[in-house]
């Protein structure tokens, strides 16, 4: 049996990034990030629907990517090292496949020095939406070239693009991949009832 342990970080600490390494590497179970500001957080497990929401939404990526082997598809646990230090962990993301060979083996073993060109942020009950509306706007600020907030609550997707600002929709319109993943639809009013 697994002993449970609880982890309460000061809002004040700051560490680097080889620090956050070893914070990660001490403690595999945990889902961790780390601010550009070298603020560690750590993130609870989502609930039993938004871990069913979030499961949907990448198997249709993953579907489309496997079709059309354009890029990588990842995981909510996959990190990735943006160009402003933070180290991010998307609760869906892709990477163009020209981007992802460009990175040397052991890039690829840790986190990726890269923002993903694509990212989905599913918003569970217990999300803040202000936040969450910051981090999609750094992984934009970074590079990202598309990205979806979904939120199951409002049953509304804020689109993110560079140079525009966001775009509410509905559940009930088709979510386009557009230029950056071509091809790619997806409808939300089928997937998240």
């Amino acid at each position: 049996m697994l002993a449970t342990v609880a982890v309460n970080l000061p809002k004040t600490l700051r560490v680097s990034e080889e620090q956050f390494g070893a914070i990660v590497q001490a403690n595999p179970d945990l889902r961790l990030e780390l601010t550009a500001t070298g603020e560690v957080i750590a993130m609870s497990p989502t609930g039993s629907e938004s871990g069913s929401y979030n499961f949907e939404l990448g198997i249709d990526l993953g579907i489309w990517n496997r079709r059309t082997a354009l890029g990588k598809a990842f995981d909510s646990s996959s990190g990735f090292r943006l160009p402003n230090g933070a180290i991010r962990s998307p609760d869906v993301a892709w990477v163009a496949m020209e981007r992802w060979t460009a990175l040397s083996p052991d890039q690829r073993q840790g986190f990726a020095p890269l923002c993903p060109d694509f990212v989905i942020e599913l918003r569970s009950a217990t999300d803040d939406l202000a936040t969450l509306q910051a981090k999609m706007q750094e992984y934009i600020d970074n590079g990202c070239r598309l990205g979806w907030l979904v939120n199951p609550k409002t049953r509304t997707v804020e689109v993110y693009r560079p140079n525009a600002a966001p775009e509410t929709v509905p559940f009930t319109a088709t979510l386009s991949g557009e230029s950056v993943l071509p091809g790619f639809e997806l409808n939300l009013h089928s997937l998240l009832p």
